[in-house]
């Protein structure tokens, strides 16, 4: 609680599984700004109710720390940190605020679903809206690659030899070649994804070919892991996953593949994943659960939907927080762990549960090459506290956000409100100003010299 306050609440979200109380600066995800500490805020932030740390999962062992873990800790130090406030200043925060990525972006979807009358304004990034199933697609990706990856000594797949690096950039490159230029300019960023139609089959070896292209059992791997885990009836259980540039990056290999060379595997969907699996989604609790022995996936939805009631942040109705507070989500389109089109189908799902006023209360910003909550080769900077303290405080919506790039390159985008897409309309590539915001497939009038 700094001295010089300016009336101004932030809850600042968790990361994985929590189990620490990280220091309660306001870090903004994705921002090159001061901490919201230093701008003035009061800050909170949670362990979620349980002592460990973000990767281990065996706290679910405890109901009560599921409950803590899955929606109630939010509620109980957003009551008491609010109420220190009041003790400390003499008064209540003029404006609360929550902002999160990953585990902490479901926490900020999870605040306006349970608790709409908590904050003002939201910032969800990459969130984990659907975490029992985001765990049960890690643990169908274990499997599908188990098909095709060679065996150590004691008959363990070692998933890193899957699919090569190589083998990796070859899909990059085949997917650049095929959608990049659907925005209107060939630049290494993927802006109308909607539009992309990459299929791996198009690297498929031909016969006596060995070299530079995709085995068959490699093709239908990406295709699984890309489409998602499906029940015997063919209804998806998760995904679909965007075809994108971050598919060659070390990011994706530690998510799916890892780097081991035997099959003491430490890729994180068979580490962090396959934990979270044992312990947190299913109930009860079963540490010694197997995939190698066989999914039955239609069982398995059953058995993690108790969780899914208390962790899944995918309620779509958001009539009471719709009428007075303002929500901002963002995914990135190659985020490694989580299917950006599963928070897309949320949104449209909100949106017509919600009513007309959802898309003037709630916007999605879909980020080009972007990897979970950052990265990738993409314009993976963008300032969204600013952004949800414009529309709260000063009614001017995000129609689009300005957006450069961590690597350090000099280049700027815009990031469209979802259904649009940046496309460009003539002018210096380099300038976000270059670039409509206009609908997927449409074409937009060039600039006029």
């Amino acid at each position: 609680m700094p001295t010089e306050w300016n009336g101004r609440f932030l809850f600042q979200g968790g990361a994985g599984l929590d189990g620490v109380v990280a220091s309660a600066t306001g870090t903004i995800p994705n921002s090159a700004q001061a901490p919201a500490l230093v701008r003035g805020f009061a800050v909170v932030t949670t362990d979620a109710g349980h002592s460990g740390s973000p990767v281990d999962a065996s706290f679910a062992t405890d109901q009560q720390a599921r409950v803590d873990y899955g929606y109630n800790a939010i509620d109980k130090v957003t009551l008491a940190a609010k109420s220190l406030m009041a003790r400390f200043y003499g008064r209540a925060p003029q404006y609360s605020y929550f902002i999160g990525c990953s585990n902490g972006g479901r926490q900020a979807l999870t605040a306006s679903q349970r608790l709409p009358l908590y904050f003002d304004g939201i910032v969800a990034g990459d969130p984990t809206i659907r975490f029992s199933r985001v765990a049960l697609d890690e643990i169908w990706n274990l499997r599908v690659l188990a098909r095709i990856a060679p065996q150590d000594g004691l008959g363990r797949p070692i998933y890193s030899r899957a699919i090569s690096d190589a083998n990796l950039k070859l899909v990059h490159d085949a997917v650049l070649k095929r959608c990049d230029a659907k925005d209107g300019l060939a630049d290494g960023m993927i802006n109308d994804w909607q539009a992309c139609d990459f299929d791996p089959a198009v690297l498929a070896c031909k016969r006596g070919a060995a070299a530079n292209c995709l085995a068959a059992g490699q093709v239908q791997a990406l295709r699984d892991l890309h489409s998602g885990p499906r029940t015997r009836d063919g209804k998806a259980l998760y995904g679909r996953f965007n075809y994108d540039t971050g598919i060659s990056s070390a990011a994706w290999r530690g998510m799916r593949l890892g780097t081991s060379d035997t099959g003491a595997a430490n890729a994180a969907d068979a580490t962090l994943g396959l934990g979270g699996f044992r312990y947190f989604q299913l109930t009860p609790p079963d540490p010694g659960f197997d995939p190698a022995a066989g999914l039955n996936l239609d069982q398995l939805l059953e058995r993690i939907g108790a969780t899914a009631s208390i962790a899944d942040a995918d309620n779509p109705y958001l009539e009471t927080f719709a009428g007075r507070g303002k929500m901002i989500l963002y995914n990135g389109l190659s985020d490694q762990g989580l299917a950006s089109s599963v928070l897309v189908d949320w949104y449209d799902r909100m949106l017509a549960a919600t009513g007309p006023r959802a898309r003037d209360s709630v916007r999605l910003f879909l980020i080009p090459g972007m990897l979970h909550c950052g990265g990738g080769e993409a314009t993976d900077r963008f300032e969204t506290l600013d952004a949800i303290m414009d529309w709260v405080e000063r009614a001017k919506a995000p129609d689009r956000i300005t957006a450069s790039s961590s690597r350090g390159a000099a280049l700027k985008r815009p990031l469209c409100p979802y259904p649009a897409v940046a496309r460009y309309a003539g002018g210096d590539a380099n300038l976000a100003e270059s670039f409509v915001c206009s609908p997927s497939g449409s074409w937009p009038a060039p600039h006029q010299s």
